[in-house]
């Protein structure tokens, strides 16, 4: 027999099988002799009541073997000589729709600008060390996308989208530890999805699927209300169906499509800063101890306020994190988080965010579609100017802050191009820093010691979702002017975050199939 039931043991008990077998005999009242078997279908913790405990839901074997689960679902064919797609980025979106499309027997074409996952490790450590911003391969831009180095939380709240348990378990099959399949809150780490990358890609060229590095779309091929293909690098890429999965900074992308007529609108975003605390503090805030031990991972938060002025909130909270350099052009300056699969660095961050929207951008109105653009654009230009035209990020205490004063120094920092100290407000908008200043209040209030001088902010956090929005028909997923053409996951306004972009991807690559 095989039933399923929840328990909730010790943190030092986690690693025990003996403990948990016990656990589970005690509630499903049965000698623990009757127990052959069990498997762990989900793992949360706990850290509402004085003693943090880790929470199971665990599936158990009474004298019987639970069966092996088998990671195939990316099963080996050829599509090379099927019908082809094309499908321009090689991000979360760009990806799973390629594996989608070998699924359902069509050859994916991927045009990605950037280089591949080795190659732009070079312009990651340019962009660290000599403040050299490489429009075409950067954190953002070149195989893989943002999710390569944004830390590979795979949460979402988007389970209505589509599979989620088949996006982990295609993360599993190239290469992801099987507990992103069990915990409430997976990760896989920055340093370990490089080479899931890579086995993904693998697995499309082995399919017969093709991906090109190092080629930018320049052009768009339409006639009449149809996509007939694009151009890349001076040389035509030709098809009925193309999935749009460029991620949300491809600027130039946008403006291409809105020249060649393609609708496109203006979309609200979220504009902040992004926060760093000594993870010790953290840890002693959430686990309600000292130290939280080493059977604990460290501990994360996720705030939400609506101040007077505007909702504000918590963004990609990154444990045992470091804050990266996420500029995708010269002349701007963008912050992001990651974490090691470990999470062991000293730090956690956070994008603190305030909620803007067309009010806001009334000053741009004359952009058009692009006035959320060119807002999100003229305060990361300002933070490059008052950085020193460098990569350097304005920074400021969080008390400093809230009190409008100019911190006389600052910490230490995991932003690794270096921060000044500067007043904020003169960064930021006007109403996004009054938003802030009335937030952070309210969330020391929520969690005792987070309001501190210890926590400083790094300006800014400005690129949470695109400020663009591709329009499309809701049932075919298709532009709602544009036949065969696919605006697809976070650059289109339609996703956020690794596995909802994954999901998009799907599910474009799925529409196409289904009318071909």
């Amino acid at each position: 027999m095989i039933k399923e039931t929840n328990i909730r043991i010790r943190p030092n008990y986690i690693d025990q099988p003996e403990k948990i077998k016990r656990a589970l005999a005690e509630q499903l009242e049965i000698e623990e002799e009757d127990i052959t078997d069990f498997k762990i279908l989900k793992r949360s913790i706990d850290a509402r009541s004085k003693y943090t405990v880790f929470q199971l839901r665990v599936q158990v074997g009474i004298q019987e073997e639970i069966p092996i689960t088998q990671f195939e679902i990316s099963k080996k064919t050829d599509v090379s000589k099927e019908k082809s797609v094309i499908v321009i980025g090689a991000g979360p979106a760009g990806l799973f729709a390629a594996i989608e499309l070998i699924q359902r027997g069509l050859k994916p074409i991927i045009l990605e600008r950037g280089k591949n996952v080795r190659d732009r490790r070079r312009d990651l450590a340019a962009i660290n060390k000599e403040h050299i911003v490489n429009p075409e391969s950067n954190y953002c831009f070149g195989e893989g996308g943002a999710g390569t180095y944004s830390d590979g939380k795979l949460y979402t709240r988007s389970v209505k989208r589509g599979d989620v348990n088949k996006v982990l378990s295609i993360l599993v099959e190239h290469g992801a530890q099987p507990d992103v399949l069990v915990d409430a809150h997976p990760h896989i780490g920055t340093n370990k999805l490089p080479k899931i990358i890579v086995n993904i890609r693998e697995y499309i060229l082995a399919s017969g699927g093709e991906v090109h590095f190092n080629t930018k779309v320049e052009d768009f091929i339409i006639k009449g209300n149809q996509i007939k293909g694009v151009v890349a690098n001076d040389k035509e890429f030709i098809s009925d169906n193309v999935i749009l999965a460029t991620g949300h900074s491809a600027r130039d992308i946008f403006k291409q499509l809105h020249k060649r007529g393609v609708k496109i609108e203006s979309k609200p975003f979220a504009l902040g800063v992004r926060i760093e605390h000594p993870q010790e503090l953290i840890d002693s805030i959430q686990y309600k101890c000292d130290s939280r031990g080493e059977y604990l991972p460290p501990a994360s938060y996720s705030l939400v306020t609506q101040t007077k002025y505007k909702p504000v909130y918590s963004f990609c909270m990154c444990p045992g994190g470091i804050i990266a350099p996420c500029a995708t052009s010269p002349g701007e300056v963008v912050t992001n988080g990651w974490s090691p699969s470990k999470r062991n660095n000293p730090y956690s961050n956070s994008g603190i965010v305030v909620a803007v929207d067309d009010h806001d951008f009334k000053p741009f109105q004359n952009e058009g579609p692009f006035s959320a653009l060119a807002y999100q654009a003229s305060v990361e230009k300002k933070a490059w100017e008052l950085g020193g035209k460098s990569q350097v990020v304005p920074a400021q205490r969080m008390v400093d802050f809230v009190n409008g004063r100019v911190s006389t120094n600052l910490p230490g920092t995991s932003y690794q191009p270096g921060i000044i100290s500067t007043e904020l407000r003169e960064v930021l908008p006007k109403t996004v820093s009054k938003a802030l200043q009335a937030a952070f209040k309210d969330f020391g209030n929520k969690m005792q010691g987070y309001y501190t001088n210890e926590a400083v902010l790094h300006a800014t956090e400005s690129r949470t979702s695109s400020p663009v929005k591709i329009p499309r028909d809701k049932d075919t997923f298709e532009h709602v002017e544009i036949k065969g053409l696919y605006p697809c996951a976070e650059g289109a306004g339609y996703a956020g975050g690794i596995m909802s972009a994954a999901i998009d991807g799907q599910k474009c690559a799925e529409k196409i199939a289904l009318k071909m």
